[in-house]
């Protein structure tokens, strides 16, 4: 429905373009799944359709990686934030994609523990 579904122009450039130095280049719909079951439904569709899929987080990546450079949908996943489990003894925790750093540190409030900005690799 209409709050889960845009193709206002000014939500399509916004979910058209990171923090990189590439063009904006906006996809043709933005959609706002809330369950994995509408992921899963909403990707068969498009993958039916052969139209492409580009998945949306907060729009910080630095390698243009929301671009949608052949048009297509995009799922912007921030409305999946469920924090599901956490686990002190063995360091872990399952999050929804759309689970902030800020909004798990908020969460881990308390435990002793962070998830620090990473330097994973280097």
């Amino acid at each position: 429905g209409a709050p889960n579904v845009s193709t206002a122009t000014a939500v399509r450039e916004q979910h058209g373009h990171d923090e990189s130095m590439h063009p904006c280049a906006p996809p043709d719909v933005v959609v706002w799944p809330q369950a994995v079951e509408q992921v899963q439904e909403l990707a068969a569709l498009c993958h039916r359709s052969r139209v492409p899929m580009v998945p949306f987080g907060t729009g910080t990546g630095l390698e243009g990686g929301v671009n949608a450079v052949q048009g297509g949908v995009c799922f912007d996943l921030s409305r999946m934030d469920a924090i599901a489990e956490l686990s002190l003894e063995d360091f872990s925790v399952t999050v929804e994609p759309g689970v902030t750093r800020k909004a798990l540190n908020k969460h881990l409030r308390g435990t002793g523990l962070w998830f620090p900005v990473g330097t994973v690799g280097m």
